[in-house]
């Protein structure tokens, strides 16, 4: 292998294992043996267990962020509702080791999940500001319910990680029917909503606006 196949190769063992065991009860030896490496040749890639994890996290971070990011770039504020809990679900269905070790928040700078969701919190809050103003609400209560959303959305989200039923698109539309509508005015069978390429929605609404 090359250098930077062979780093590759390196973190994806690690992220395995540290899912698996977390920091504390994973080894350079087992990292290396799973490897099939010396125990050098992780040290002079990482210079050691906390260098790896740390790659590990970062790169887990990277990944969860870009996803919601992009998950807050579309117009209605309905959509990104809805975007944001499908992102979350999709990495955890498709990264599920990645999710588990950010969710351990094991020896690591970044805070692991908790900080991401701070960033969430903070992203949700600014778009609800915005919406409380259009509709003469109180902008000042944003932040309350910016927690209140994100924390049901991650909550809901590692309940469903264990059980992977309903499917992600189920389970995302029924948490926008929640945060949308509220108890009072739930769609008995709420649906994702779609946009054409010119952004006009569909009429497979969650909720009407």
């Amino acid at each position: 292998m090359t250098a930077p196949q062979r780093r590759a190769q390196l973190i994806e063992v690690a992220r395995g294992l540290f899912a698996e065991r977390g920091f504390e009860g994973t080894s350079i030896e087992e990292i290396a043996q799973r490897a099939s490496v010396s125990k050098p040749i992780v040290y002079e890639h990482f210079g050691g267990k906390e260098g790896l994890y740390a790659v590990v996290v970062d790169r887990e971070m990277e990944t969860l962020l870009e996803m919601v990011t992009a998950s807050l770039s579309r117009n209605s504020s309905l959509h990104r509702i809805q975007s944001v809990a499908l992102a979350l679900l999709t990495y955890m269905e498709e990264r599920t080791d990645g999710f588990r070790i950010l969710m351990r928040g094991e020896s690591t700078s970044t805070g692991g999940f908790s900080s991401l969701l701070n960033d969430a919190i903070s992203q949700v809050e600014h778009i609800l500001a915005g919406e409380f103003d259009r509709r003469g609400f109180d902008p000042a209560l944003a932040p309350m319910y910016a927690q209140a959303l994100v924390g049901m959305v991650s909550v809901t989200a590692q309940w469903w990680l264990d059980v992977r039923e309903p499917s992600k698109e189920v389970v995302a539309a029924h948490l926008v029917n929640l945060c949308w509508n509220g108890l009072a005015r739930l769609n008995p069978n709420p649906r994702l909503i779609s946009t054409d390429a010119s952004g006009k929605r569909s009429s497979d609404t969650v909720a009407d606006d």
